[in-house]
């Protein structure tokens, strides 16, 4: 099983190290650009369940916009989640089904 660092490592040698980050209007940001939620979409994920290190409970999400930049968003589970009422799980939930 990969950690985080690992798929973080190997992104940046694919060169998708690209962090997007969800604004509270619930748009993605990326190097000053700003995408909607109809721009992006996820592509993969990466689930990491902490079994041998409790701080690694969380998921990393491959987006990849209809620009072709790709990059990840990296979020922690339940009550650890960087993202509370931003706005960052409805956008998440929106990509999933779109896809």
């Amino acid at each position: 099983m990969d950690t985080i660092r690992n798929v973080l490592d190997n992104l940046r040698l694919k060169k998708q190290d690209n962090e997007f980050i969800v604004n509270d209007q619930g748009m993605v940001l990326l190097k000053g650009k700003l995408y909607r939620q109809s721009e992006i979409k996820i592509i993969r994920t990466f689930r990491f369940e902490g079994e041998s290190d409790p701080d690694e409970e969380a998921i990393i999400y491959l987006i990849k916009a209809n620009d072709g930049t790709i990059g990840y968003s990296l979020d922690a589970y339940c009550v650890y989640t960087n993202h509370e009422n931003d706005g960052y799980a409805d956008l998440i939930n929106k990509m999933i089904k779109s896809n």
